[in-house]
């Protein structure tokens, strides 16, 4: 939380994810908050986190926060789905800075748009089976009907930059998404921050009356109303500075990672990644 005399304003936002797919949602903060700084650390020597247990998941996390909070954030992002499901209180554990995930933001956004209509929620393993979309989701309006579906090759189609228009892609999809498809959903959650850029494969599939959620979208303009309402908000201005970690081969990351930012990656800079991890343990950038 700010200290006396502390200009919380100038502090950047903070945004973590197991790997590349955290980029969709900074691209989405860039949109809504262009002014605002961010640090962003991929912990690619570990991913993915969906098929791992909770209890590692949490760990992981925890020591992704602890490397942010050197940067002293005035917010922390979690852009990845099954941290968002299963690690939010270990997160609150290691800082007072206000932490912000993917599972509230994506279940306001969906039941505004399904009404009392059915919603899906696809995402990975690990979300899926936290149930906690399904759990924010009937908090809201207790009677919605719910149908959610695991989609585990999603993430690596993505990162191996295979995009709507690859036919693999298409054929994961319709085996994944066809039986989704046939209840009618009104909405579905993108529950997962890699699924945006096989946003147009799974509209094919689900078709043009259902609503996607990008839950990274919903959690952007999440992070956009905190900052207003607490007075936190950067002066407007030219484009803000942006840093980019990883915990492994971020020559890899650069390519991909433009992908999900929607612009070129000026530098990636490698981090050997440890509990209490220091800036100055930061290996010179990749550029």
């Amino acid at each position: 939380m700010p200290r006396p005399g502390d200009c919380v304003t100038q502090r950047p936002i903070a945004v973590f994810d197991s790997g590349v797919g955290g980029l969709s949602v900074v691209r989405e903060l860039r949109r809504a908050l262009p002014a605002e700084p961010i640090v962003y650390f991929g912990d690619t020597a570990r991913v993915p986190y969906g098929t791992k247990s909770p209890r590692i998941v949490a760990q992981f996390a925890r020591e992704a926060a602890e490397f942010l909070l050197t940067f002293d954030p005035k917010l922390i992002v979690a852009a990845c789905n099954t941290v968002s499901a299963v690690a939010m209180d270990a997160l609150s554990a290691v800082t007072d800075v206000p932490v912000i995930g993917m599972v509230e933001p994506g279940a306001r956004g969906a039941t505004v748009a399904a009404g009392d209509g059915a919603i899906g929620v696809i995402g990975t393993e690990a979300t899926i089976a936290s149930g906690a979309y399904v759990r924010a989701i009937h908090h809201i309006n207790p009677g919605q009907r719910i149908e959610s579906t695991a989609c585990p090759l999603f993430v690596p189609l993505a990162e191996e930059g295979r995009l709507s228009d690859d036919p693999i892609v298409a054929l994961t999809a319709q085996t994944y998404l066809t039986p989704l498809g046939e209840l009618s959903p009104k909405a579905v959650i993108l529950g997962c921050t890699h699924y945006p850029l096989l946003r147009e494969a799974i509209a094919a599939v689900l078709g043009p009356n259902v609503a996607i959620i990008d839950s990274g979208q919903e959690a952007a303009h999440a992070v956009a109303a905190m900052l207003a309402d607490r007075g936190w908000l950067s002066a407007a201005g030219a484009p803000a500075s942006m840093r980019v970690f990883v915990s492994d081969n971020p020559t890899r990351f650069r390519a991909v990672g433009s992908r999900f930012l929607g612009q070129n990656l000026e530098s990636v800079e490698l981090v050997d990644l440890e509990p209490h991890a220091v800036p100055s343990r930061i290996a010179p950038s990749v550029r």
